[in-house]
């Protein structure tokens, strides 16, 4: 009798014998028959991949196992695979053609529906996913741009809800478990497909260069109105048959569940799924409020967790009235809460924490503590990365153009044969100053060969006394120095068209005297200003009023170059007054493109009262809000309504918002929006105030920041007009709205505190400093190399008219150009950092 032993050998040596025979009979591994024989028994609805083997050979030999593997999952779907052997005396045209080398046919009944590279077949996945992509290709759509995929949502607006996937390749695992879904679930929904990482990333915040597969699921069906786009709910597991399922299950569950029993006895989908059951409280005063309340939550949470609206009212339910929310999970039953917002909500489920307990004292003070260490940290590496830069970018030239360079020498004179001087002063090591030079150099392009205005630029780094004497205190910095003693210091954004518009207004200095009437109308018109388009300020004034006009005139030219100021205090001032309806003094303000006059009465105020007076009234009503103009319309301090969008703003949503911010509304808060294509910070405020995955757009939300801080979303069910905001705002500001998050109490500040560098420059000589008897005379006053004491900043303004004299009494050269910054040693230990 044999041994177990013997027994197990024999049965290896009989599948490695196996394994020999399919390896080198793959073409007997499932049954051949003629196609004619084929076609003759099987029905016309019927699917068939037909592979017609013309040559033998390893790569063919391959290919076939896989189709052998994928026999069943074919079978599955109702597909048969044959394979024809045109080396058997096929009589197929498809043997003699030389274009069925290397390819596959799909067929139903005796029709041919597609031809398939063999190539793309590389796999079991491969075949499967290739063959229901061909049968399903009028269900499953693919999309390679955003506007496809809206297309195919706005034809699907109030029909039916978009299953659309992101695939790495066709022929995926992935692609082959959405070709599946489709096949199961292509009569409840449908279904879209791409592999365009571009078109993931304008619907996602998405990083990665190769992102991983994503399904999303689009609420088209209840998107009724077509400009309204379909919400997006992103399924955060990975892309296989058992999440799609559970991810679709949980998609056809109703958003929020209304009941009225004990939580104990309530179960859900979500809660067979193991997903937690989240309770909102309710009773017959709030119900309206805490259902949208609910629904709010519930969108966030959407294939996360079930969300219930619960009455108190239930029989046996009394003890809530002191609880708000209540969660049920498998592992730990029902726990009552008291929670203050919606965030508090998510947090619950999204951090797996089922308490709101409030830290202890020693808690306070060790997160104190991390927060301190986490800024020195923080600090730490700022102060690596200036070093880095200093190192990395102390010699990088730029293409200057016709930038003149000006040192201590040639500054004087430079000043002297230029009507207009444009002057930038920067450090040629620093990061943000590289960046402006880029901008300055396209400025310089552009007013190249307009007579009077020169621009030039100063290295600070090699002429620290110079930019001092400048009083330039932090760089980069632009001034306009106009021959005759006026200089103007830039202070608005670092771009190529504001640098520009500053350098052009600045050249006629403000205010413009007008004597005439027609002059007054010309000048409201644009008609007699060169000047690029902006709003004109025109100041009308009498003989009673010389403080007033005064106090405007110095504001007009502490405003010069942001904006075109003129003046009338001839006698038809009273004319011009009672003409445009305004009494005296007052103020008409003139918009580029518009012929509507705004008007401002004026009292006696300071020159700087009414320059803030000034910079208010010349903000856009409803403007788009931007970086660059945040802090101008943030100074308001005022609520903000902002209306969130991808793109423009429809026609209707622009006509409804311009009503709300007209002058009736315009005193309690500031109409405004933000396009995310030209601002995509704003996908990042979005995800503050709302988490992931954004909510759909356009978006109306109110923010307090200077009072509470409280933000809310205007109801997504709703159109926006007029009064239905105007109703929802009286709501939220009398309590009855539940906001969707409270930003912090805290100052709005910078991260980290700006890193003086003026302070690291001038007394100390770098090493390797190229000596001279100029340079020996100019140090005689200076630190010892590493003591490390800031540059005193000396106030010498360029108007003063000794300048020149004193300038030639002082030593002249460049003793720091083409030096290298001295760097002290840097230890290496937890929390001390050695800097410049």
């Amino acid at each position: 009798m044999a041994s177990p032993l013997s027994k197990g050998r024999a049965l290896l040596c009989c599948l490695l014998l196996l394994g020999v025979w399919s390896a080198s009979n793959v073409e007997d591994a499932f049954s051949e028959r003629k196609l004619q024989e084929y076609f003759s028994g099987s029905p016309a609805s019927k699917a068939s991949l037909v592979y017609f083997r013309r040559e033998a050979s390893r790569s063919v030999d391959v290919f076939l196992e896989q189709l052998e593997n994928s026999i069943d999952a074919l079978r599955d779907y109702g597909i048969s695979v044959l394979k024809v052997n045109c080396l058997r005396e096929e009589t197929s045209g498809y043997c003699r053609e030389e274009s069925s080398v290397g390819k596959a046919y799909l067929f139903k009944g005796q029709v041919q529906i597609r031809e398939l590279p063999t190539d793309a077949l590389f796999s079991v996945d491969a075949i499967v996913a290739n063959v229901l992509f061909a049968l399903l290709f009028n269900e499953v759509k693919y999309v390679a741009t955003l506007e496809d995929l809206r297309n195919v949502e706005n034809a699907l607006q109030g029909q039916s809800d978009l299953v659309f996937a992101y695939v790495q390749a066709v022929g995926t695992a992935e692609h082959r478990v959405l070709m599946e879904a489709a096949f199961v679930y292509g009569s409840l929904h449908r279904f879209a497909l791409t592999t365009e990482v571009g078109l993931l990333k304008s619907i996602c915040d998405e990083e990665s260069n190769v992102p991983a597969s994503k399904l999303f699921f689009c609420h088209c069906k209840m998107a009724a109105d077509l400009g309204q786009p379909c919400r997006r709910t992103l399924m955060e597991q990975p892309l296989t048959t058992l999440n799609v399922h559970k991810f679709l299950k949980l998609m056809g569950e109703p958003l929020v569940m209304e009941v009225m029993a004990d939580p104990e006895k309530v179960s859900t989908a979500h809660f067979q799924l193991g997903l937690p059951l989240i309770f909102i409280l309710t009773q017959k005063e709030t119900q309206e409020a805490d259902r949208r309340t609910a629904e709010f939550v519930a969108w966030r949470l959407l294939g996360k967790a079930g969300v219930i609206l619960l009455s108190r009212g239930a029989a046996g339910l009394d003890f809530l009235l002191r609880y708000n929310v209540a969660i049920k999970t498998a592992a730990e039953g029902v726990k009552y809460l008291v929670l203050k917002d919606t965030d508090e909500i998510v947090a619950l489920v999204e951090s797996d924490k089922q308490s709101n307990t409030v830290p202890e004292y020693e808690e306070e003070e060790e997160e104190e503590e991390e927060e301190e260490n986490g800024e020195s940290y923080e600090q730490e590496i700022q102060d690596d990365q200036v070093v880095e830069s200093l190192i990395r970018d102390r010699k990088h030239e730029l293409p200057l153009g016709p930038i003149q360079t000006l040192t201590e020498d040639s500054f004087s004179p430079a000043l002297a044969v230029s009507d207009y001087m444009v002057l930038l002063f920067y450090a040629s090591w620093e990061a943000v100053s590289l960046v402006v030079m880029q901008a300055y150099i396209e400025v310089a392009a552009r007013l190249e060969g307009t007579p009077g205005i020169s621009l030039a630029r100063v290295n600070c780094w090699d002429w620290p006394r110079l930019c001092t004497r400048q009083n330039v205190t932090q760089f980069p910095t632009v001034k306009l120095y106009e021959k005759g003693g006026r200089t103007l210091t830039y202070s608005g954004m670092w771009g190529t068209e504001a640098m520009l518009s500053f350098i052009k207004l600045s050249g006629t200095p403000g205010p413009v005297r007008l004597t005439t009437p027609e002059e007054v109308e010309e000048y409201l018109r644009g008609k007699s200003s060169p000047l690029p388009p902006s709003v004109s300020v025109l100041g009308l004034f009498d003989s009673s009023t010389c403080d007033v006009k005064d106090a405007f005139v110095e504001a007009a030219a502490a405003l010069n170059g942001y904006v075109t100021t003129g003046i009338y205090s001839g006698k038809d001032a009273a004319v011009l007054a009672n003409k445009y309806q305004v009494p005296l003094p007052a103020l008409l303000l003139a918009r580029p493109g518009s012929s509507k006059r705004s008007t401002i009465g004026l009292s006696k105020s300071s020159a700087q009262d009414m320059a803030g007076l000034l910079q208010r009234a010349l903000l856009d009503p409803f403007p788009e809000i931007t970086v660059g103009n945040l802090p101008e319309y943030f100074q308001l301090r005022k609520p903000l309504l902002v209306l969130f969008s991808s793109g423009a703003l429809s026609q209707a949503d622009e006509g409804e918002m311009r009503l709300l911010a007209g002058e009736e509304n315009c005193q309690s808060f500031l109409a405004c929006w933000m396009n995310l294509e030209n601002t995509p910070v704003g996908r990042g405020i979005l995800k503050a105030y709302f988490g992931s995955p954004l909510p759909p757009l356009p978006l109306l939300v109110w923010v307090n920041p200077h009072s509470g801080g409280q933000v809310f979303a205007f109801p997504s069910g709703q159109s926006i007009t007029e009064a239905s905001v105007l109703t929802w705002i009286e709501k939220l500001e009398s309590g009855l709205e539940v906001p969707s998050t409270t930003l912090s109490d805290e100052d709005w500040k910078p991260r980290l505190p700006a890193y003086d560098f003026l302070s690291r420059m001038a007394p100390s000589l770098p090493e390797f400093t190229i000596y001279s008897w100029r340079s020996n005379q100019r140090e005689e006053g200076a630190a010892v190399p590493g003591e490390g004491k800031a540059a005193e900043v000396q106030e010498d303004p360029v108007e003063d008219s000794n300048m020149a004299e004193r300038e030639k009494e002082l030593p002249t050269g460049g003793d720091l150009r083409g030096t290298a910054p001295r760097l002290a040693a840097r230890e290496k230990q937890a929390k001390r950092h050695v800097e410049l």
